[in-house]
């Protein structure tokens, strides 16, 4: 394989700084991620936004980094990793200055959109430079070990940080925190990265990525919004989805999701229960703040330290999947901590719309803790699934279904809860999510054996 270089030489110190950068971007994109839900009731307010315009602030985001994180890989492949990475940081830092300087839903749903093209470029090309930066087998996967604790702790920090920025400078400063992460990004990336590509072979599959994001934002469309345009939007969802199928078919080797793959049950299975984890979580991280601050259940502070629970469960817990699944296999990890994630929402549906806190707390802890026990273990399964040379594409698949779960769970669980008499609107979407997850507990028992 031929790898492209324009500096090949680093010295420890450099890689020190490069590794230091690389942990920056991610954790601006994934602190930024976690700490929007906390601000969606405060947003609403000094906005004057309905529930759909809420939904569609954290799905701009979410809408968008599923449907081009794929893409943002190949890029990264054929115009450069250092180059892709200060592009989708100067995106991501444009995005969120919108955000923070937002005077109405419409353009901070237009910055967070910005943010979600920024993150899709950045991303990848983070992991990319690791692999190619750190040519020791042992010293990469310590830096990736790294890499991935820095994903962990921002997903545990942005629910405390948001509950101790807005009530003190408003919701606008969590977007505002993320800009000087985004310059210095920026400017250590250019000083000190080697640029690196790998054109051979990768193609960028245009229509492909076209009719993937119209889909998607098709569907979301069509359940967030109501009426004509709900009903429009599910009919150019479908022939969008039906057209990709097609295009995808005839690319072959060359297209952005090769089918292939999908046709390999276990990979699908994980694939599958990958969407349905982030659909009940994000569906939580979503409406649970929101009917705590809206019902003066909690104030902003409140409600960010009562998600810590669910985020340090799993930081403290993710790290020894890949231990325990060795010792007890893949499939007892991904059916119990599914089961685990299913019951804590359930729990979740018990309460009188997050109340009484302490259950609630029982439910994010079960949430947590499953979500530590699977999250390894499936990207585990995905990529034993099919060849070593398609490893890469798997990884990038299962993030893809990652994000896809995310952005449906909020548009989902948001309309029911929306639709349902006020009473029991929270008590149906939590419901709902738990049939998800508990369907998607039965589908990993069945196929992965």
């Amino acid at each position: 394989m031929a790898i492209r270089l324009e500096r090949c030489e680093t010295t420890s110190k450099d890689r020190r700084i490069i590794l230091v950068t690389l942990c920056l971007g991610v954790f601006m994109v994934q602190v930024d991620t976690s700490i929007v839900n906390l601000a969606a009731h405060a947003m609403g307010v000094a906005l004057h936004a309905p529930l759909t315009a809420l939904q569609w602030i954290v799905d701009g985001y979410n809408l968008t980094y599923a449907a081009l994180l794929l893409s943002g890989g190949v890029l990264a492949d054929l115009f450069g990793r250092r180059r892709m990475l200060i592009l989708g940081t100067a995106i991501f830092t444009a995005g969120s200055l919108f955000c923070a300087l937002a005077p109405s839903s419409a353009v901070l749903i237009a910055g967070r959109v910005m943010t979600g093209v920024g993150a899709a470029l950045l991303l990848p090309s983070t992991l990319a430079l690791i692999r190619v930066i750190w040519a020791d087998a042992h010293e990469r996967a310590h830096v990736i070990g790294i890499w991935a604790g820095i994903n962990g702790a921002a997903l545990a920090m942005g629910p405390p940080l948001g509950g101790f920025l807005i009530p003190i400078a408003g919701w606008r400063s969590i977007f505002a925190l993320t800009i000087p992460l985004g310059l210095a990004v920026i400017r250590l990336g250019a000083r000190v990265i080697p640029e690196s590509s790998d054109p051979v072979g990768r193609h960028m599959d245009l229509r492909g990525q076209i009719l993937a994001g119209l889909g998607l934002a098709g569907l979301a469309t069509a359940v967030i919004e109501s009426g004509v345009i709900a009903g429009l939007s599910a009919a150019v969802s479908g022939a969008c989805f039906i057209l990709f199928y097609f295009v995808e078919r005839r690319a072959g080797e060359a297209a952005m999701v090769p089918l292939p793959l999908l046709r390999k049950p276990l990979f699908a299975a994980a694939v599958g229960v990958t969407a349905a984890m982030t659909f009940g979580m994000y569906g939580v991280l979503f409406l649970l703040p929101f009917v705590w601050l809206q019902s003066g259940t909690l104030n902003v502070s409140g409600a960010g330290v009562a998600l810590v629970p669910m985020s340090l469960a799993f930081v403290a817990l993710s790290h020894k999947s890949g231990a325990w699944s060795r010792r007890w296999g893949v499939r007892p990890m991904i059916t119990g901590g599914m089961s685990l994630i299913g019951g804590g929402i359930a729990i979740l549906a018990l309460t009188q719309a997050g109340r009484p806190v302490w259950l609630a707390e029982i439910g994010l802890l079960f949430t947590g803790v499953g979500m530590a026990l699977t999250t390894g273990p499936l990207l585990t399964v995905a990529v034993a699934a099919v060849d070593a040379s398609r490893a890469g594409t798997a990884s990038a698949l299962v993030n893809t279904a990652r994000m896809v779960g995310a952005t449906l769970g909020v548009a989902v669980l948001g309309a029911i809860f929306a639709t349902v008499p006020r009473g029991s609107g929270f008590t149906v979407a939590m419901g709902g999510g738990a049939i998800v997850v508990f369907t998607a507990v039965l589908l990993a028992a069945r196929i992965l054996r």
